[in-house]
């Protein structure tokens, strides 16, 4: 019983001592499996590795005989290059031998540059000489030219031209700047500095002379109606003398009879008498000057005045009326002198009735027609007549294009002279009074 049970233990022990071994047997093969198949996949890793650098080495070799393809290639190509190149200098290689020619030529070449360099120098040096010769005397003709128009300008200058004459004076300057002639801003606002005290010396001379030139024309004037006075108290002195010895020696013949014929010889001589003097006054006013005058600042153009004045001198008259009721004098177009002025002035009047400015006041003598016409109008009942077409309008023309400075300089000289007691009051005659007198147009 005993042996039984150790024999059982024995059996049990045993077994489970063969069944630890086997486990630890069939461990081991577990493990010895896993470590085989670890080998196997790296060995099969290592295969694929191998494949894959075995394909990378076949690539690098294909791109390796490429690159050496191309290298081959362009080294053929730099040789051709290099050949060509080669070609190129040893076709450009120059011996000496024709280096020496060559410098030989070239120093030739130089001799003879310097030498026409100095000729050159030597003509440059005659012709800035004559240069200077020619610009000295431009410089002397253009100084003698400013002066010379200078001289002029301010010989020309007068009361109403102040800004033409200003402008002949611009134009003399840019003309001798063009050529070269140097007249610097000072010098240019001297030349404009003198013209304008030169303008004020002839405008004050103007006035002194408009107001000598009024004074003698009134005394002159005042004279002659004196003569025409003393002359008609003469002629009636003798016509009543006359009458006087007449009635007396009728008187007489009647001794001291009332008659008829007495009475009828004294209305006789009455009747005559009033009538003598009724004709001498009539041939005393019945001669004169028939004008046309315009005023294009005033009025426009074609624009006339037809009036008529007995005054010995006409354009007296023809100043007073561009005096102070326009702001511009009157252009004389016709200056006509007749026997019978108011005959001519009335058939004028009568024939340009319809071409009146103011229809509704006749005695504005104002006509709206071309000088054409005017002069045709003028020969049907006068005759030929010496006329001026255009008008000339100049301070009309001088004040649209004056510019405000001139204007204020111009009104300076004025200020001053009516500040020396020498400008002419308002009603006194315009300045173109004086020069205006010496161009009186005939009939």
């Amino acid at each position: 019983m005993d042996y039984l049970i150790v024999a059982l233990i024995g059996f049990v022990g045993g077994g489970i001592v063969v069944y630890v071994a086997l486990l630890q047997k069939q461990k081991r093969l577990d493990e010895q499996r896993r470590y085989q198949a670890d080998q196997t996949e790296r060995i099969e890793d290592g295969f694929r590795a191998i494949s894959a650098r075995e394909l990378t080495l076949k690539e690098s070799a294909t791109s390796l005989k490429a690159q050496n393809d191309a290298a081959q290639l362009n080294l053929h190509r730099r040789i051709a290059v290099l050949v060509t190149e080669e070609a190129r200098f040893n076709a450009r290689l120059v011996s000496y031998q024709e280096l020496q020619h060559e410098n030989a030529v070239v120093k030739a070449d130089l001799f003879n540059l310097t030498v026409q360099a100095r000729k050159f120098g030597l003509d440059h040096q005659v012709l800035a000489k004559a240069q200077q010769d020619l610009d000295e005397r431009s410089n002397l003709l253009a100084a003698r030219y400013l002066k010379d128009n200078v001289k002029w300008i301010g010989s020309s200058l007068n009361p109403n031209n102040y800004v033409t004459c200003k402008q002949r004076l611009q134009d003399v300057i840019e003309r001798c700047r063009s050529i070269g002639f140097n007249i610097s801003p000072s010098e240019e606002a001297a030349l404009f500095s003198d013209l304008k005290s030169e303008f004020s010396m002839v405008v004050r001379a103007a006035l002194e002379r408009e107001e000598q030139a009024r004074i003698r024309a009134q005394i002159r004037e005042e004279q002659m109606r004196e003569r025409e006075i003393q002359r008609e108290l003469q002629r009636l002195e003798r016509e009543r003398e006359a009458i006087k010895v007449a009635l007396d020696r009728a008187l007489a013949e009647a001794e001291g009879r009332h008659s008829e014929e007495i009475d009828r010889l004294m209305a006789r001589n009455s009747e005559l008498e009033a009538s003598q003097r009724k004709i001498s006054q009539a041939q005393l006013t019945r001669t004169g000057h028939v004008y046309v005058i315009s005023n294009i600042g005033s009025f426009g153009e074609n624009v006339f005045k037809i009036g008529m004045t007995r005054r010995e001198n006409p354009s007296d008259r023809v100043c007073e009326l561009g005096d102070a009721s326009v702001p511009f004098p009157f252009d004389v177009h016709m200056m006509i002198k007749s026997d019978d002025a108011p005959t001519l002035e009335n058939a004028l009047h009568r024939k340009l009735h319809k071409l009146r400015v103011n229809r509704a006041n006749p005695r504005k003598e104002f006509f709206r027609i071309e000088i054409a016409s005017l002069l045709e109008i003028v020969k049907e009942h006068h005759g030929e007549v010496e006329h001026f077409a255009d008008a000339k309008a100049l301070e009309y023309r001088q004040s649209l294009s004056m510019s405000d400075e001139d204007q204020e300089f111009i009104e300076q000289v004025y200020d001053e002279l009516d500040d020396d007691g020498l400008a002419p009051d308002e009603d006194a005659p315009a300045n173109e009074c004086a020069s205006a007198s010496t161009e009186t147009l005939g009939g």
